[in-house]
């Protein structure tokens, strides 16, 4: 079978499309012939090296499928389910063995596309406003990187619940994607900074919550943005580490929480993992919410696709297609 492999981490050269054995599942896996594969920043940390992983690497966290082949052990699935899965390497290719724990049903009416498009990101969204700090009427949020794959799924999600968004983006198209999501109010970046906006917005209070993904760029001045006892939720870093950070900080601030969750604490459980896609998938199907495929390439473009998700010229989510 085709897949594509690190065998030295480093730039996108780093990728090539190899011929591999086709695997075998474990008792408690199965081998699924993968139709469609999600794209995230993930995999080139795992590609850079930043993530270590034993070599030679097939990339990959997200994909979607139909079970050809199951483990003796697998009690919830059968050959010829279509299935999706995400936080589990080895994707990019066009067969995986996936363990039993990570698989969800894909609903009859979401396309393997669709299901590869939004799990991750889906399930991201909805822990972040569902969960690690969970929104309510009247609550006011400021969301960074608010045109990208995550950022478009919590606007919807945050104002479905009956949040104010404060959206932070690059470009006037990227805005235009933010107000249509539902963000109440944008701000670009290079044409105002962000705080003083959110100042003049808040009326000097502040937000209730930031959702900041984009790290060392925007973390000083997102920390201002929190008013006093609120939440500085640091989930990703597409800017780079944040430097370590004296928690005296957090009080001189108003006694901010902090916190950089992580999808996989959010989904510990069957049963949790159940709810959340379930949840994602129903929220799509009833279009509440509106899902963005950025881009498709085919298996052979992997570094192409991973080259266009580091630009950062991506509105919504790129896929790979084997």
């Amino acid at each position: 079978m085709k897949a594509m492999q690190v065998a030295q981490t480093g730039g996108i050269e780093s990728l090539h499309l190899a011929e591999i054995p086709r695997p075998t599942p474990a008792p408690n896996q199965v081998l699924v012939e993968v139709r469609a594969i999600g794209v995230n920043f993930v995999d080139i940390y795992y590609r850079e090296g930043v993530y270590p992983a034993a070599l030679p690497l097939t990339p990959g966290q997200e994909g979607a499928g139909i079970i050809v082949e199951a483990g003796e052990a697998v009690e919830n699935f059968k050959v010829g389910d279509n299935v999706a899965w995400c936080m589990y390497l080895g994707a990019y290719a066009e067969y995986a063995v996936v363990p039993e724990a990570h698989l969800v049903h894909i609903p009859p009416a979401i396309s393997f596309e669709q299901a590869a498009a939004i799990l991750l990101q889906g399930m991201t969204a909805h822990y972040l406003t569902h969960s690690t700090f969970p929104l309510k009427t009247g609550d006011t949020v400021l969301l960074h990187a608010a045109a990208g794959g995550v950022g478009l799924l919590v606007t919807q999600m945050a104002v479905k619940m009956g949040a104010h968004v404060i959206a932070t983006v690059s470009t006037k198209e990227k805005a235009e994607l933010a107000r249509h999501s539902g963000a109440q109010d944008v701000v670009l970046y290079g044409h105002n900074d962000f705080f003083p906006a959110v100042q003049q917005l808040t009326n000097g209070r502040g937000v209730d919550v930031v959702y900041d993904s984009v790290g060392k760029a925007t973390f000083e001045r997102s920390l201002k943005c929190v008013r006093p006892r609120g939440m500085l939720v640091l989930y990703g870093a597409s800017s780079g580490a944040v430097p370590p950070i004296d928690p005296i900080k957090l009080s001189l601030h108003g006694s901010v929480f902090l916190t950089r969750p992580s999808l996989v604490h959010y989904t510990l459980t069957r049963e949790e993992l159940n709810a959340r896609s379930t949840d994602v998938f129903q929220q799509l199907e009833r279009g509440e919410l509106e899902l963005r495929i950025h881009r498709t390439f085919p298996l052979a473009d992997a570094a192409k696709a991973q080259e266009e998700l580091q630009s950062r010229r991506t509105t919504g989510k790129i896929v790979l297609l084997p």
